[in-house]
């Protein structure tokens, strides 16, 4: 047998179909056994596996054994003379294979073979090639030295950036996603290590493969596309602690006492750097546009105050000093508090959600307003015409900042859909009727023909034509067929139309899904009909206003309410962690590998969805269940219900 690929799956049921599809064609040529690895899914992953790949070989864990440990299980039984191990959220063209056999073929020297890979907008992934992780190349990968200067041969060494991506060049290190080695060679270097958690694995046996006697190359020549690759999660300071525990163990194992040393100093210096600059990033990303914000408004109301003290009391100074120290900084508390929950402080501006925030934010003052007592009212048509001149201030910085990112002076909303379908007939209208059904809600669908003549009036064109079709039509977004076009061509069309901001989607064939990913540095995107998830937008925010008002309610009453519960001092902690947001109130417990099983990463959480059952006896695979039926289907209802129940515990480590 010429070719064994080793695929590990957890929890990515929706990628590793898509997968499974290229891998399908691209061994049609070649004496190939497919192995996957399931490290016990709960997303419905072998179910897919026996009705659709039943061909392949499936290896069903009880418990998710880890990456190095559950490759090594397939590894052991491959028959190939090659071994691939490759990522469920990778797609390869239909003649990668091919070519990286080939190649492997001619170079009887080469123990490991990796290639280039683009992200799902068609971007060169820099973890394609990459150097020796030296103390000096981690040092200035993790202290951003490596982003500042990416073809600095001196500061990145780590992704090898003086070399090309368009040539072959022998590498240090190959990446996990997609790894071919040569059989001979693993029988001699050994197979992964187990000692690592994440990360880490592949720059091992990379670095014993060239220990063994073999080189390692970067082959250009084949494409893949990796989904996830370095996603957000890996620009937290988790993946860098996680990344300097790999790191610690690769070190111990290869370098000297005094190396390990200086490895260990430099590489604890870079996460102090990296969360130094992270934290005060993260505060200024979430604090600069409100804090504007207040500024601007506090002045509108300086002037407005004094406007109409002349134009209907006759003096300037007719309103206290404590009306603008006290009064008015609590009414733009309240609105700017309203538009946020409203939505008006998403990634994407909304204006529609900034007026009704105002608005009712408006309606809350003047409730509270009536309430007050009188020597504190100081004027009930300051608080409306504070609130349009609010309004006003929003809608202003808002259209400042969409001329900033755009060019354009325009309040239309920007969260709309115009995408381009590039399939047959057929296709065209099942992909159509697919976005349909999600919650999407297009704007437009141009329909693009794969030929050259549209047989159907309802096609504006075809792919020769695409470029045109983007401008004319000021498409957002353009979904290709997997059916309808081989992955090169796909491949060839992204790169083509990298320059063009456009998003790029997928749709494998019959699937009832579409996959994508906007940028490497943003969170892959998956089109299903009927998910409700955690990780949305709106369901965060109101996650949070749920954790901080019940956070601040259950504070206030504490000193009677924290005797209910089984441990009073740990309630009020708890209560100001959450207040804080430095803990949940409700998600999936401490557990740091969570995310790691195919769960969104959440705070860590005072009580889960478990706590609130009274069946006392629960296996692994049923807790991952109901953890993944949360995530999924999220609703506030769910928490205020978990944290009634479970209310004695709230004091709970």
């Amino acid at each position: 047998m010429k070719l064994s690929i080793v695929i590990v799956n957890y929890n990515v049921e929706y990628f590793l179909e898509h997968c499974l599809y290229s891998v399908q064609k691209a061994i049609r040529n070649i004496d190939a056994e497919v192995l996957i690895v399931d490290n016990n899914s709960v997303d419905g992953s072998v179910k897919m596996l026996k009705e659709k790949f039943a061909q392949f070989y499936l290896i069903e864990n009880k418990e998710n054994v880890g990456f190095a440990k559950a490759n090594n299980q397939a590894m052991r039984i491959a028959k190939g003379e090659y071994i691939l191990l490759l990522n469920p959220d990778t797609v390869v063209e239909e003649d990668t294979f091919e070519k990286c056999i080939s190649f492997m073929d001619s170079h009887k020297d080469c123990g490991g073979l990796g290639i280039k890979m683009i992200d799902g907008q068609g971007n060169i992934l820099k973890e394609s090639k990459r150097g020796f992780p030296t103390p000096w190349a981690s040092f200035c990968k993790m202290s951003g030295l490596t982003s500042l200067f990416p073809t600095s041969k001196k500061y990145a060494q780590y992704y090898m950036g003086h070399l090309s991506y368009e040539e072959t060049n022998q590498v240090d290190i190959l990446a996990g996603a997609y790894m071919m080695m040569r059989k001979e060679c693993l029988d001699k270097v050994g197979l992964l290590d187990e000692d690592y958690f994440m990360y880490g694995e592949d720059i091992d046996l990379s670095y014993r493969i060239t220990l063994g006697g073999y080189k390692n190359y970067y082959y250009p020549e084949a494409t893949i596309i990796h989904y996830k690759g370095e996603s957000t999660k890996k620009s937290s300071l988790n993946y860098v602690y996680t990344f300097y525990n790999a790191m610690a163990i690769f070190a111990k194992k290869h370098l000297d006492a005094k190396q390990n040393k200086l490895y260990s100093f430099i590489i604890k210096l870079a996460i102090w750097i990296k969360a130094f600059f992270g934290f005060f990033s993260r505060i200024f990303k979430t604090f600069a546009l409100p804090f504007f914000d207040f500024v601007l408004i506090y002045l509108g109301f300086y002037f407005l105050e004094k406007a109409w003290a002349i134009y209907y009391w006759g003096w300037e100074d007719y309103y206290p000093a404590h009306y603008m120290l006290f009064a008015v900084p609590c009414y733009i508390l309240i609105l700017l508090t309203s538009v946020y929950v409203a939505g008006g402080y998403s990634k994407k501006i909304r204006i529609p959600k900034i007026i009704s925030g105002i608005f009712s934010g408006m309606l809350v003052l003047l409730v509270f307003y009536s309430l007050l007592p009188s020597e504190l009212r100081y004027s009930r048509a300051l608080v409306v015409l504070g609130s349009v001149m609010s309004l006003v201030v929003l809608l202003f910085i808002r259209l400042l900042i969409k001329f900033i990112r755009s060019g354009k002076l325009s309040f239309k909303d920007e969260e709309f859909l115009r995408c381009a379908i590039i399939a047959d007939e057929q296709e065209a209208e099942r992909i159509a009727n697919l976005i349909h059904s999600t919650s999407l809600k297009p704007e437009f669908i141009a329909l693009v023909s794969v030929g050259e003549k549209p047989s159907k009036d309802s096609f504006v064109g075809n792919v020769s034509q695409i470029d045109d079709i983007i401008r004319i039509y000021s498409i957002t977004e353009v979904i290709f067929s997997a059916k309808s076009l081989s992955q090169s061509s796909i491949n060839s069309l992204m790169n083509r139309l990298a320059k063009t901001n456009v998003k790029f989607t997928i749709a494998p064939p019959t699937a009832d899904f579409i996959i994508g990913s906007n940028t490497i540095n943003s969170p892959t995107d998956l089109y299903v009909v009927s998910l409700n998830s955690i990780t949305n937008e709106d369901n965060k925010r109101k996650k949070r206003m749920f954790d901080f008002i019940s956070s601040l309610i259950l504070l206030i009453f504490s000193l009677i309410l924290m005797w209910f519960t089984k441990n009073p001092f740990g309630y009020v902690k708890n209560c100001f962690f959450v207040l804080l947001n430095l803990r949940t109130w409700i998600g999936f417990g401490n557990d740091k590998q969570e995310i790691e099983r195919g769960l969104p990463n959440l705070k860590k959480s005072i009580l889960s969805p478990l706590d609130a059952l009274k069946k006392e006896k629960l296996n692994q695979l049923d807790k991952q269940k109901l953890k993944l039926l949360y995530a999924r289907n999220y609703s506030v209802y769910n928490d205020v219900n978990i944290l009634f129940k479970c209310f004695r515990n709230l004091g709970q480590k």
